[in-house]
């Protein structure tokens, strides 16, 4: 039975947290603050979800921050998605490979 009540709330939480702000927020945000505090709630998400994913999907530590490391220099030198992707996981093959 106390599954059931966790279940609720659960679905009461995730219900309310998306329900409230389309409901109580009908106006144009005005706040400066605010605004770019909800710009960049999807990237600090992303990132939340991303980072932990990064260091644990290889076999070495090394590798991995070696690797994101490297992503985020050519990431900050203009290269897309996809170079970045590819460079990174290029990386982490080569290192994981020869080294370890």
């Amino acid at each position: 039975m106390n599954k059931w009540i966790y279940i609720f709330i659960m679905f009461t939480v995730t219900y309310m947290i998306r329900v409230l702000p389309l409901t109580i927020i009908r106006k144009r945000i005005k706040n400066i603050f605010i605004r770019s505090f909800l710009y960049y709630v999807p990237y600090v998400t992303l990132s939340v979800m991303t980072f932990p994913a990064i260091l644990n999907a290889t076999m070495s530590k090394t590798a991995a921050m070696i690797s994101f490391i490297a992503g985020i220099v050519a990431a900050w030198c203009g290269a897309n998605l996809f170079k970045v992707a590819l460079l990174c996981c290029i990386l982490v093959f080569v290192i994981e490979y020869f080294i370890a």
